[in-house]
């Protein structure tokens, strides 16, 4: 038997998008080592980097960078301001200065654009479709490229949001205790950085660079709490902030900000659970109701008139 080719390549385009919707739907659970590797390499935890090039990308670099530039504008209009802050908080190209740290968030973007948009365009050839469903397709490829890396974008802050959400509250604790021990803020929080791990770490060690590079310990503070995606870590740095200037009592308010991150985690968890278990019902009543219907409703016919 002799498979036309046209027929194959419907086959894997088909069986590509079906793979790409199981994956878009039911994404597939976080490896442990992936789990762990925030704690075990944070150089490396959740970034993004740019690979050596060689001549090839140094002579067509700085053309698809342009071009990647242009796009990258019409596409969001609120400034690279705006999209440098999300790279921040998302953890994307750490170990790149603001500007290539956009450029290469523009490279990646333009990448997507133009392997959807292909797809789109090779979806139209294998279906024989006309002129204008052609033009359909290769619209919405273009628009999902468009826009899914502002997703990933997203979804890695959301991800990076409840990383640090359940790591302050330790990091809390042992800033307490190092206050408690005497030294100052700088001290206290210089020896957590020392002994540390994880991202909430890394975002205090930042601030101490900064204070090293000639910030003040306060300033230093208030930028990183202007940064930072989780509203909980944002309190603890200002309070590091005021603590500093004003000479607050560090530990009390640190271990009162620690059980207020310890609530609003164990409601999270509540709300979560329930969202859970009534999700859980839905099959069931999507499958037991019908049938209970019928053989409730069977019988009404015979009973109302009488028929056998």
């Amino acid at each position: 038997m002799i498979v036309s080719p046209l027929v194959l390549l419907a086959a894997v385009a088909s069986a590509l998008a079906a793979g790409l919707l199981v994956h878009e739907l039911i994404p597939p659970p976080r490896s442990l080592a992936s789990r762990l590797q925030p704690y075990l390499t944070p150089t490396r935890s959740m970034t993004r980097g740019q690979g050596a090039g060689g001549a090839v990308t140094q002579v067509f670099g700085p053309i698809v960078r342009q071009v990647a530039e242009a796009a990258g504008r019409l596409l969001e209009r609120s400034g690279d301001q705006v999209t440098i802050l999300k790279l921040r908080q998302a953890g994307w190209y750490r170990q790149l200065p603001e500007e290539e740290m956009v450029s290469a968030y523009r490279v990646t973007q333009l990448r997507s654009m133009v392997v959807a948009t292909g797809l789109g365009l090779l979806a139209g050839s294998v279906i024989g479709a006309s002129l204008i469903q052609r033009l359909v397709l290769v619209g919405l490829g273009l628009l999902v490229g468009a826009t899914r890396q502002r997703s990933r974008i997203d979804k890695a802050i959301e991800t990076r949001r409840e990383l640090m959400r359940i790591e302050v509250y330790t990091v809390n604790q042992l800033l307490a205790m190092r206050a408690r021990a005497g030294g100052g803020v700088v001290h206290a929080v210089s020896s957590t950085v020392a002994r540390g791990r994880g991202e909430v770490i890394n975002e205090l060690a930042e601030a101490l660079r900064l204070q090293r590079a000639g910030w003040r310990a306060g300033d230093a503070f208030r930028r990183i709490a202007e940064l930072t995606p989780e509203p909980f870590c944002s309190r603890t740095y200002r309070l590091l902030a005021s603590a500093e200037e004003r000479g607050a009592d560090l530990a009390g308010a640190l271990l009162d900000l620690a059980e207020d991150v310890r609530e609003t985690r164990r409601e999270l968890i509540k709300r979560s659970a329930t969202k859970r278990r009534a999700a859980m019902l839905v099959p069931t009543i999507a499958i037991l109701a019908p049938v209970l219907i019928l053989f409730v409703a069977a019988p009404l016919p015979s009973l109302i008139t009488g028929w056998r």
